[in-house]
């Protein structure tokens, strides 16, 4: 979605499970404000060292540089005035500062297109995506496969214990889930007593 009415700003929002594409579709879109010549500036948070300290990588190893951020109020302290499109990845790891940060910033003519979870792994709304969602001119919701049964699959499966609301991770920690096959929390294993095969 690119409008193009004059100074107008708008916030476009990318959003589903881990393994669904949302960083990819992210970095196409600003691939493509850079390819028309629009000043482009990244954001992530810092918490999110994954598979770089410096750039927004999605898990098919698309690259693009990026500034990483304690909190909200970091991207307007980082933000060039020339600025006209601002990417912000990982969303729901920034807080719900982000969501006046973002409308200050489709308020002052800029493109903001903001990628993250929306939920997290016990199925709830994950803060602030839901607001940014409610206040967007852009919602686009990525799918991924279901690791289970194949089907649409729009929920992240947490595999380890853990209390904690945030747990940075990927592959081997995560993994997309369908409505039918997802568990809320860490999936209950059934200890099954082991039978030596006749023979």
């Amino acid at each position: 979605m690119d409008f193009m009415a004059g100074n107008m700003g708008w916030i476009e929002v990318i959003c589903g499970p881990m393994f669904s594409g949302k960083s990819e579709e992210l970095i196409r879109r600003l691939r493509r404000a850079m390819i028309a010549r629009r000043r482009v500036q990244v954001f992530k948070p810092i918490i999110d060292d994954r598979y770089s300290k410096d750039e927004i990588v999605s898990h098919s190893e698309q690259r693009i540089p990026s500034t990483v951020v304690q909190g909200a109020g970091e991207i307007l302290k980082l933000l060039d005035w020339r600025t006209q499109v601002v990417g912000i990845d990982e969303a729901n790891f920034i807080g719900p500062g982000l969501v006046d940060v973002c409308n200050q910033l489709a308020d002052s003519g800029k493109r903001v297109v903001v990628a993250g979870l929306d939920t997290d792994y016990m199925g709830r709304p994950f803060p602030p995506i839901p607001d940014l969602l409610a206040l967007a001119e852009s919602i686009t919701k990525t799918l991924a496969i279901c690791m289970r049964c194949g089907n649409p699959a729009k929920q992240t499966q947490r595999l380890i214990e853990s209390a904690d609301l945030i747990v940075v991770g990927a592959a081997g920690m995560y993994e997309a889930r369908c409505r039918a096959c997802f568990e809320a929390g860490a999936p209950k294993q059934e200890y099954l007593p082991f039978v030596r095969p006749p023979g």
